[in-house]
């Protein structure tokens, strides 16, 4: 499957943190085909199992995204909401959203706020065309959760969509299950739940599982645009991050060396990772039960969490073979 195929797919899916079941639904139709068996847990976790003889290879993508959660109905039909994740208001104003029963809306400024500097999240509104509030309870109620419309397009060897975070790190995996072809591991595929509000979901999947390697596929920032102030070290087009550490992880150096040698064997390009804050699901990984081997394989990104993020189409096809390769190569801790 195309790329772009294969993310039009995910992005569209419905998945906000804590509703992740739309998203669910479509990666398990794509991934079946490449694994023996497939569960979700009492997290909403897609757990997929490629059984296999040696170690515990858990790779790891969340599956939900940010959002907007309806916490009350105003008399006017206004709606205000809680927000899924990090998210700003100079981000998200007059934005297009949808609710997963279809339910359109934009997210609104109150007309004394339009030239505030200070807008905050609380100021805004989402309007549904309702003119009462019994009229919009017809349509959404307290609880809801909607997200970003958009569609994706690519353009100059670019995406640019709605969601890559992590939509694009679940497109990897789909794509590396797909084309590992003999597997040095007993494979672990987890695309996580709430890892926007906590890397909640990978913590009890994790434990689980039991692994003794875990890498997460996410997105991470990209030190190329105008005025940075080279809080991170990836760029887009330069290859795969291999993750050195970030907010949450500091990545055992023989797993990066490891990561490293393998993509210079098989001459996929790459680059160091590092991030002076966030985190993925790599950093609860790590910390499970005794302690696990834990790195991650980082697609460069530009504007996360807003309504348009961009990603290269090369540095996921580079993630998809590092993982690939990583699944057929041994490491042995040293």
């Amino acid at each position: 499957m195309e790329w772009m195929e294969l993310l039009n797919q995910l992005t569209r899916a419905f998945g906000p943190s804590g509703s992740e079941g739309g998203i669910r639904k479509t990666i398990t139709d794509l991934i079946a085909p490449y694994v023996d068996e497939i569960k979700t847990d009492a997290m909403g976790n897609l757990i997929a199992h490629r059984k296999g003889e040696g170690k515990r290879l858990l790779f790891s993508a969340h599956m939900d995204s940010v959002g907007l959660l309806v916490t009350h109905v105003e008399k006017e039909g206004w709606l205000r909401f809680h927000q899924l994740g990090g998210l700003t208001a100079q981000d998200i104003r007059r934005q297009g959203v949808v609710f997963e029963n279809g339910t359109r809306g934009v997210i609104a400024v109150p007309e004394d706020k339009e030239e505030d500097r200070d807008l905050k999240r609380a100021d805004l509104f989402i309007d549904v065309g309702a003119d009462s509030r019994e009229e919009a309870l017809k349509q959404v109620r307290p609880g809801d959760a909607c997200v970003y419309t958009g569609t994706p397009f690519a353009q100059n060897g670019k995406v640019f969509s709605n969601y890559l975070d992590d939509r694009a790190g679940c497109a990897v995996l789909i794509e590396a299950a797909r084309r590992i072809q003999n597997p040095q591991y007993d494979l672990y595929f987890l695309f996580s739940t709430q890892e926007e509000v906590g890397t909640r979901g990978v913590k009890p999947a994790a434990f689980g599982i039991d692994p003794d390697i875990g890498i997460a596929v996410d997105v991470t920032g990209s030190d190329d645009l105008p005025g940075s102030d080279r809080w991170c070290s990836s760029v887009l087009g330069k290859g795969a991050g291999i993750k050195v550490m970030d907010g949450s992880v500091v990545c055992q150096p023989e797993l990066v060396a490891w990561m490293s040698a393998v993509a210079e064997a098989a001459e996929i390009p790459v680059q160091q990772d590092i991030l002076r804050s966030g985190g993925t699901d790599a950093g609860a990984i790590q910390v499970t039960r005794g302690g696990v081997w834990a790195g991650g394989i980082d697609i460069p990104c530009r504007y996360t969490h807003a309504p348009v993020e961009v990603c290269a189409l090369s540095d996921l096809e580079a993630a998809a073979a590092l993982a690939a390769r990583l699944a057929e190569s041994g490491f042995d801790g040293r």
